[in-house]
Formats: C-alpha cells, structure tokens, sequence
C-alpha cells in the first residue's frame, strides 16, 4: 500500500507533463425523481497554462456549443443559469483543485440528457470538453428480468434503485411474494464509475400456476414521502400441462360433430388434431376445433390432440363411435351337395352397436342367435330334411338387414308307403311313389315285359308323373292273373326306381280294395229303400180316394205309366270286359279316379186318381190308380 502512495504523486507529475484538455465524468448515472443525484467530476488542462484570476467552469445541459446557446445549469462566474435549474444546481468540487463535481437537487424528468463542463482559465483559455455524463431521471426503479422465465427452473429477478443523493439513501423492499414457494431475498451495492447503485435480489422456483402473477418492487426514502413502485407480470415459460377434449361420444351414421381441444401451455402450442398418422387440422392457439360433417363409419376410431410448443409435447386421445344400422349380410352362395356331407354355412356382416345375427331356414328358426359379426352355422350329416333357403338376419337397434341362399340336398331315391298294388274294378291297380335327388325314374317289371314310358297296349295302360323330387308310376293291369289260396288273384309287379346315387328294386303288395264294394252295397239298398216309398205312397193315396168317393172300382189307367228318372249308366261293355277265354269278368278301376256314381231320383207329384174312361175290360175294377208326373 505504501509503495502505491509512494508512486501516486510521480504519476500525476508524470500526468501533467503530458497532460491535455481532459475530463472524467461518470457516463451514465441515474437518479429517482424529486430526489438529487451528484454527477462526480475532474477535469485536467494542459500544464502550461497559467488560470488568470482564478479558475471558473460552466456546466451545459444537451449541447457542448455556447454558439448554440444551450442551457446554462451552472455558473461559477455568476448565478445566472436556465430558470429550470435555478435553485437547484451547487458545486460540491473545488475547481482549483480540478474537481468539477455538481449536485442537482429536486430533479425532474425534464432534467434527463447530457451534461457537459466548460473550463474557464481566463482570457482565451476555456475549452468545452467532449465527453458527457447523461443523466437518467426514474419515476420507478428497474427490475432486470430476465429474457426468459422457464417453470421449474431457479429464478432471480434484481431491483435496481440509484444511491447517487447524499442526504438520502434508499431502501427496497418486494411485493406480492406471499404466493412464491420458498422465496429468497438478498441486497447488494454495487459502485461503478464514481455512481452507486443499491440492489435486491428475489430468488424462487416458479410454477406454471405463477405465470401471468404480478410481482413487485418498492423504493423509498426513509423520513420522506418518497416512494417508488414497479410491478411486472411474470411470463413464466412451461410446457403443454393439460390437453382437453371432448369426452367420447356416440354419432349416427350422416350427422355432424364437433371435437374440441384446449391445450394449457405458454407459448401457446401449435394445437392439431391427428386420426391415425393422418393430420386432419393444425393451428398456433390455445384451442382448436374439428367439425366433421356427414360422418361415415370409416370415420370411427381414435382421435388425438397433440399440443406443442416447444417446451414439451402432449397429447390426449378420444373415441369417436359412429353407429349405424347393419349392412347386408355376406353368406355363402346357393350350393347343391350330398346327403351326409357336413357344411359350414357364414354370414358376416357390420353395424354398430354390434348386431345379433340369426338363422332361419324356410322362416324357421335354426341354430343360436350371435351377437357378434360373424355367425357360423355348422349343419353335420345334412339330411334330406336340410334342404331349402337359409337366411342371415342382421338387426341392432337402427335397423336390419338380410341376405338368403339355396341348399340343394341331392339323395338316392327311397320309396315311400303309399307305393302298392290294389284291386279295383277294371283289374289290378299298382302305384310306385319314391323320393329322390336328382328325382328318380321308375320302371315297372312285369313277368314278360319291363315297362318304362307311358304306354297303353291290351294288356295295360302305364303312366308317370314328377311333382319336385317326387315320382309317381302307375299301371293298370287288365288280366285276372292266378288265383290263390284265399281267391284272390295273385300279382307278380316289380317297381325299380333309380337315380344318379343309387338304385332299389321292390315287389309290390297286393292289398284289396274295399271301397268299391261298400258303394256298390249302400247305393243299392237305397236304390231299393227309394222304390219302396213310392209305391206305398201310390198305395195310401189310392186307398184314401176310394173311401172318400164311394164309387165302384173302376179301371184306372196311368195317363203317363213311365216312371222316369235319372241315373248315371255305364254301358255293361263299359263296366265289364272279358279278359279271359273262360268268360269270367274281373272289375278293375283307377286308384287315384275312381268314379263315384249318384243316382239321380225324378221328383214325384201325385195329382189324384181318375177312372180311365173306355177302358176296356178294366169297367169292373174297384182299383183306383194314381197319375205320376216326372217333373
């Protein structure tokens, strides 16, 4: 330290024998308003010049020109100066001593700018210096913020309030901490070039929640009714902290909806909305909506909102159901297959809410009832009986739909009962009925011949039909045949029936038929029954006639003695024929057309009985005889 003392001296000789018009002023310096700042300076003039009476200075204000007549803030000469610093400006240095420092008091905003000293040594020796010292009047002090306030990062904000008044000296104090998790606070004073500047530090941890919060510096003066305030309003950067949306929703099929998305993130995020890896919309805002109009079922599934701001990413995800009645079933294509085979019969479909699916065959239902999409039907063994047309049927709550296909059963023929041979009037009656398919055809074999196509000869007429997968043969044979042991003729009819997977050949059964007999008996009793009553009634009205007329019997004759009625006639060459060469006659008829007969009776009106006058040989006849009128 001595040592520097020792040297402080030689430097200033060595100073002023180099030394020229020269100044040092602070460059920048502030004060708070209505209070005084002290701009420290000293200036420096070429050694060689002599001060002639004494040394003066002018301090200017804006401009360092007297030609330009620039504010005068202080003379030493005299007290003239601008009216706006009159009473306010003294010289706190000694010029004689170079030291050229100023007070300003009761300063105002109008007193910012620069400052410039003008030496004054006498006679032509005065020389304005360049340099400046720019004052900066405050109304609230400076709070140094830094470019960026990012969350959960360490954060220091710094209040500034200039000490450069020496009868006052401030204080700072923070507002609106209470809210700040753990805050810190440190002062400071710093000193840089002549000026003093008083600080304090507040050190805390923002939140997301703090951003948009006000925090605030306090400067004053103790024992004065200065006071100085600043308040800023925190920008604290943060990541995407909550993406909203829609809850998932259920639209029908052709109607509009609406996905909202908010996004709570600063800066604002760059908002879009995804559907699988394609972007539907994008915007820079807190919230972004998507319409969607006319929806169809491609456009159910996930939808995502992803918000960005390039502190972090996040995203939230929705489901977007769209329901809609079902579409018609896919089911397999009409098919033909073979008795036994075993078939899996699919229909599948699509609705929403998911359909339940039902199989019907012919209108009937069969198997289980699906809630699902698709339905297997599996049918094991198909029978004859699984033929038909099988339909899928599709419904939810919006509607239904269905789809049908035909399964052909293809089956070796079976013959059925009622295949047989009968005795009907004309002779023997056989009938062969089987089932099949493909239908089946039928041949008849007789002892001698085989039959097979409709043809009629002396012997017999023979004749098929087809009606579905039914066949029908029938031959009617007009010989007696053998008798056997109970009288009956004996037959000897074979019956083949075939088709593409198999065939059968049966005898068939001889089995009397009775119905014919029965009508032959009951219509002739009442033939008889008929005849009877008309001639007992002929005989009571006669009876009666006679008692009421008392007259002799006398001849009667019938004005019209035929007796007409109607009945159906079969010629006897019609009814019987001879197939033999014994003579015998056998009664044959058609199973299927037998004809029934009716006897179709005249009606009877009895008119009274009158004698037959000129009868001959009747004149003593006591009988009395009754006109009968076919009507």
């Amino acid at each position: 330290m001595w040592c520097l003392e020792l040297l402080l001296p030689l430097l200033l000789i060595i100073n002023d024998a180099r030394c020229q018009w020269n100044v040092w002023v602070p460059r920048d310096i502030s004060a708070m308003t209505n209070s005084c700042v002290v701009i420290p300076c000293t200036f420096m003039y070429p050694s060689g010049i002599r001060p002639y009476r004494g040394t003066h200075g002018i301090w200017y204000f804006g401009q360092p020109y007297p030609q330009l007549f620039p504010p005068v803030v202080f003379k030493s000469r005299t007290d003239v100066v601008h009216e706006s610093y009159k009473g306010r400006t003294k010289l706190l240095g000694d010029l004689n001593q170079r030291n050229c420092t100023l007070l300003i008091n009761n300063i105002g905003a109008e007193h910012s700018g620069k400052y410039y000293f003008r030496a004054d040594l006498g006679g032509a020796n005065m020389y304005t210096y360049p340099d400046f010292s720019e004052l900066k009047v405050l109304d609230q002090p400076n709070i140094d913020v830094p470019e960026e306030i990012v969350s959960d990062v360490s954060l220091e904000l710094t209040c500034y309030a200039p000490d450069n008044c020496p009868e006052m000296t401030p204080e700072i104090q923070w507002m609106y901490i209470d809210y700040l998790p753990d805050p810190e606070i440190s002062a400071d004073f710093l000193e840089d070039g002549n000026t003093a500047v008083l600080s304090s530090t507040l050190t805390f941890t923002p939140r997301p929640m703090h951003n948009g919060q006000l925090l605030g510096c306090r400067v004053y003066y103790p024992n004065t009714t200065l006071v100085y305030e600043r308040l800023i309003s925190l920008d604290i950067k943060y990541s995407p902290r909550s993406v909203w949306v829609n809850v998932s929703s259920e639209v029908m099929e052709g109607s509009s909806v609406m996905l909202h998305c908010e996004v709570d993130s600063n800066p604002p995020s760059r908002i879009s909305w995804m559907f699988g890896d394609q972007e539907l919309l994008w915007d820079t805002a807190s919230n972004v909506s998507l319409s969607l109009d006319d929806v169809t079922p491609a456009q159910e599934g996930i939808y995502t909102c992803y918000g960005d701001n390039g502190y972090g990413i996040m995203n939230t995800s929705l489901y977007l159901a769209v329901n809609y009645p079902p579409r018609e079933p896919v089911v397999n294509d009409s098919m033909t297959i073979l008795e036994g085979s075993t078939l899996a019969l699919h229909c599948s479909t699509q609705g929403s809410p998911a359909p339940t699916l039902t199989w019907l065959k012919d209108g009937e239902l069969v198997g289980t009832i699906t809630a699902d999409e698709l339905s297997v039907l599996e049918i094991v063994e198909v029978t004859p009986q699984g033929d038909g047309q099988y339909r899928c049927l599709a419904e939810n709550e919006h509607g239904r739909a269905s789809s049908s296909f035909n399964i052909t059963v293809e089956y070796a023929p079976v013959l059925l009962e009622e295949s047989k041979c009968t005795v009907v009037r004309e002779g023997v009656q056989c009938v062969c009925i089987a089932t099949g398919n493909p239908e089946p055809t039928i041949e008849f074999y007789l002892p001698d011949v085989n039959v097979t196509i409709n043809e009629t000869d002396g012997r017999y007429n023979f004749y098929t039909h087809t009606d579905g997968h039914t066949s029908t043969g029938m031959i009617k044979l007009r010989e007696k045949g053998e008798r056997v042991d109970n009288g009956g003729p004996a037959v000897n009819v074979h019956c083949s029936f075939f088709n593409t997977y198999g065939r059968e050949s049966v005898q068939l059964e001889l089995q009397q038929e009775k119905k014919y007999m029965m009508a032959v008996i009951v219509g002739t009793i009442g033939g008889v029954a008929v005849i009877a009553f008309i001639i007992a009634a002929v005989r009571y009205v006669g009876h009666n006639n006679k008692k009421e007329n008392g007259t002799p019997r006398q001849d009667v004759v019938l004005e019209n003695p035929a007796l007409y009625y109607s009945a159906v006639k079969k010629d006897k060459q019609n009814l019987r024929k001879k197939v033999g060469e014994d003579g015998d006659y056998q009664p044959v008829g058609s199973l299927a057309g037998l004809e029934r007969q009716e006897l179709n009776y005249a009606a009877l009106e009895f008119i009274g009985a009158r004698s037959r006058e000129g009868a001959s040989g009747r004149g003593d006849d006591d009988s009395n005889y009754t006109e009968i009128k076919a009507k």
